[in-house]
């Protein structure tokens, strides 16, 4: 009996260290199981993010592949739409983009605006940037007729009186909004310059606050704009100040380096890191930077807004009908200079002349292919960015 019980509990012992064996090989095969599945679903969940991010950068590159010396040279003008042959220039001279003004909003209703604004893209090989000045207060275009916005766009000021940042940023939703309703995808602000006198030209643009105040300004508003995929435009770099108004005349900011990177230049970082898609130059001669040549077609003033700042989007020139610039260099060659400068984009309502020259210039050396290709792939990734490039 005894011997009898002895083998019943070996053979219980034996059944159970077995089950245990095979639970745990099994366990083990299941764990490896997983774990192979995983990594598999890390893996492909990695490889089909990095096929989207290729996918993305070779429609840019793809495009730039496909378009003509032409085309290229064209994609660098972002012009005021001209008076005669709107649609017929836009393929004649492939143009960038077209920057809406007052005369273009006159008499329009929300339908002829949308309307003409859609002409203009079915006219354009490559998607159009389609821009308008609306900083609201004094500088709004689209708002100015009681046919399109209700009411004009308030002042950054006004806004910010009223209720803060909280305030400047609703209404920086709510203008992307209309905008994108019309066809406009950029809207060619904020300010980022720092005024601190109530009579200098530049500070009811402004939102009238220190450089610290200014960076929070600028950094609602571009991440708002970010959110709506409606583009950003930080200007006027270096920095405007106190100084007069280059619209009419040509302006020597004499401060010093060091005054620019304690002050004007911290806006333009804040915007920057929260993602700003462009920069506006001014025409202003910078003298700690430059004293030869105004800011938009400096190179020492590009590089450091590229080096220092350390920015990797779409530089651009203010317009090249102020005086500020048109005083002291010739329209035809002020495209070309723009571009060795280091733009991406001329804002001109000369670009007939200047792209001929620019054209002429690339075939002699003067600028070569491989800055123009860099300057259009920066526009082309904008595009994309607004959705505009499928």
């Amino acid at each position: 009996m005894k011997k009898f019980l002895i083998i019943l509990l070996t053979a219980i012992i034996l059944v159970l260290g077995g089950f245990f064996i095979l639970n745990l090989f099994f366990g083990f095969t299941d764990s490896q199981t997983n774990e192979k599945e995983t990594v598999q679903s890390v893996s492909s969940e990695t490889k089909e993010t990095t096929t989207a991010s290729s996918e993305e950068f070779d429609s840019v590159k793809d495009t730039l592949k496909k378009i003509t010396l032409e085309e290229k040279v064209g994609q660098l003008f972002f012009v005021r739409v001209p008076e005669a042959n709107q649609v017929e220039d836009i393929a004649t001279y492939h143009l960038g983009g077209y920057v809406l003004f007052g005369r273009d909003m006159e008499n329009e209703t929300k339908e002829s605006l949308t309307d003409k604004i859609k002409g203009y893209q079915d006219a354009s090989k490559i998607p159009l940037l389609i821009g308008s000045d609306e900083e609201g207060g004094t500088v709004t275009r689209v708002s100015q007729n009681p046919n399109l916005v209700a009411a004009p766009f308030a002042s950054p000021q006004a806004l910010y009186a009223a209720g803060g940042f909280a305030a400047i940023k609703s209404d920086t939703l709510n203008k992307a909004k209309i905008l994108h309703e019309f066809g406009i995808n950029t809207g060619l602000f904020p300010i980022a310059d720092v005024a601190t006198d109530p009579n200098a030209f530049i500070y009811d643009r402004t939102i009238g606050l220190d450089e610290a105040g200014t960076s929070e300004y600028v950094t609602t508003v571009v991440k708002a704009l970010a959110a709506e995929k409606s583009g950003s435009t930080l200007k006027h770099f270096p920095g405007y100040g106190n100084n007069r108004d280059s619209h009419v005349e040509i302006v020597r900011d004499t401060r010093s380096i060091k005054e620019l990177r304690q002050t004007d230049f911290k806006p333009f970082k804040a915007g920057i890191k929260a993602g700003a898609d462009s920069v506006l130059v001014s025409h202003n001669i910078v003298d700690s930077l430059d004293q030869t040549k105004p800011a938009s077609i400096s190179k020492p003033v590009h590089d450091v807004l590229r080096n220092e700042l350390g920015f990797k989007g779409v530089i651009m020139t203010d317009d090249m009908d102020m005086a500020g610039l048109a005083d002291f260099i010739s329209q035809a060659d002020a495209g070309l200079a723009a571009l060795q400068a280091g733009n991406d984009l001329i804002m001109s309502s000369s670009y007939q002349v200047q792209i001929p020259r620019i054209l002429s210039a690339i075939k002699a050396g003067e600028y070569s292919e491989e800055e123009l290709d860099t300057a259009v792939t920066r526009v082309l990734t904008w595009k994309k960015e607004l959705g505009l490039l499928q």
